[in-house]
């Protein structure tokens, strides 16, 4: 059988996927805990808290704890952080009992990067569609990588247009150091590999200007123009 022949774009957009997957395992529990402390405080104003909220928070938690556990492990089992096994709960397991919580939304949103991992879009689709938007400049960044992950499947899927939208869209959602510059670069990378090298750079650049100091500004150096 003859060797599949990778070209440049594709080995940019394969090394992109690589790159948020990865600051998305190293960075997201710090989020997580902002996101569902602040979802625990609006359950305490709102009521009925001792009886019904907190505890099912609290145990949703846990859950979403151990799952997401598994899933920054270096070698991660993503079948396992999704689905659990007879020791420890899966992302699944979180969504199935405890969907209707911050944790519970937050496991879609892991569940399908496991998904995407794992080659499953339709899942992958499925969970990052059922993400609810979380409110408050607290939920941005969050916000931004589940468009994020919803521009991988698109390049995973070849759908190049729709994946440079989304980026695009992402890099909008919030306005930092880490994920602005990344989802600009990966924009810039789904025009390229379309041909459109005007809208590539133009995302290149806008990264060299306002984030020159981000790690994406230097491989923006580099592809400029290219």
């Amino acid at each position: 059988m003859a060797k599949e022949v990778v070209t440049p774009q594709e080995e940019m957009l394969e090394s992109a996927q690589a790159q948020t997957e990865n600051f998305f395992e190293k960075n997201s529990k710090m989020v997580v805990v902002a996101i569902v402390a602040i979802f625990v405080l609006a359950a305490v104003v709102f009521g009925y808290k001792k009886v019904i909220v907190e505890p099912r928070m609290t145990k949703a938690q846990e859950m979403l704890f151990e799952a997401q556990y598994r899933f920054e492990q270096e070698n991660a089992d993503y079948a396992l952080a999704l689905n659990g096994d007879a020791t420890a709960p899966g992302f699944a397991q979180v969504i199935e009992q405890y969907g209707n919580t911050p944790a519970g939304n937050l496991a879609n949103m892991y569940a399908a990067a496991c998904a995407l991992r794992m080659g499953d879009l339709a899942a992958a689709e499925k969970y990052i569609n059922d993400f609810s938007t979380i409110k408050g400049v607290a939920g941005e960044m969050i916000n931004a990588m589940a468009i994020g992950l919803k521009g991988d499947i698109a390049v995973e899927k070849d759908e190049l247009s729709k994946a440079a939208s989304l980026f695009e869209k992402a890099a909008a959602a919030s306005d930092n150091e880490f994920t602005t510059p990344m989802y600009l670069r990966k924009a810039s990378q789904a025009y390229r590999a379309m041909g459109d090298t005007a809208k590539a750079d133009a995302n290149l650049k806008t990264i060299q200007d306002k984030y020159p100091s981000s790690i994406d500004s230097r491989e923006a150096t580099i592809y400029i123009g290219d």
